[in-house]
């Protein structure tokens, strides 16, 4: 069945030159101006018992297999539909990476179990969300471009700060659906509107306090980090 679905793709591939992750990179660069390029991706499954969720790179150990850039390196995300057409007609499978910072969106990541907990809470005081990435085990929610002063100024005010909270900020990056990295499927959460024509983010300041206070009470929250 594996095979049926798989020569499915690739036949409509050859048919209209475009995949989901084509449509997502030429959304982000040519509709909304966010920098992208495609990630290294996981090995091919080869020899019997191989999955192939290894990452592409060459490092063994890899800690985020398959959901990084490596060739071409972060610095060559762009906006120009023409380069993401290239790159994907040549790896239409490629991860959808992000460049954060800049002009572009900021993330801040956590555990999907305190992910869930904190859209709960937003939801709750009626904040207005943007889109929201969400792989099996982190989600990352989308925000205002921020720097790493306004960042330090936020944390310092707090007592501690769980070390599971991440933040992708300029000279960052993120993996964007419908990619899949080593961990599974990268899916929307909650999705960018369709037809918008640039996706709303909320303020950073806005979202910290209730990301924060749901990484430090969910299980596998992580150590939690004195400033």
């Amino acid at each position: 069945m594996r095979e049926i679905l798989g020569m499915r793709r690739r036949l409509r591939f050859r048919r209209t030159g475009r995949t989901e992750q084509l449509d997502t990179a030429l959304a982000c660069a040519a509709e909304w101006q966010w920098p992208v390029l495609p990630g290294v991706g996981l090995k091919k499954a080869g020899s019997r018992g191989d999955r192939g969720r290894g990452c592409a790179c060459p490092d063994p150990e890899c800690v985020v297999p398959g959901a990084h850039p490596f060739d071409p390196g972060l610095l060559a995300a762009t906006t120009d539909p023409r380069m993401v057409r290239w790159w994907w007609t040549n790896r239409p499978d490629a991860p959808v990476v992000l460049a954060t910072g800049g002009r572009a969106p900021c993330a801040v990541s956590l555990p999907a179990v305190a992910g869930a907990r904190a859209l709960s809470v937003l939801d709750g005081w009626g904040m207005r969300l943007g889109p929201v990435v969400a792989t099996p085990t982190r989600f990352a929610l989308l925000v205002a471009p921020y720097g790493m002063e306004q960042l330090g100024e936020l944390l310092y005010a707090k007592d501690s700060v769980p070390s599971s909270l991440r933040f992708h900020g300029e000279g960052g990056y993120l993996v964007l659906p419908p990619s899949v990295g080593g961990t599974g499927q990268v899916r929307w959460e909650r999705a960018p509107l369709a037809g918008s024509s640039r996706p709303w983010l909320p303020d950073v300041e806005a979202v910290v306090d209730a990301l924060v206070d749901a990484s430090a009470g969910a299980p596998g929250g992580g150590s939690r980090l004195a400033y």
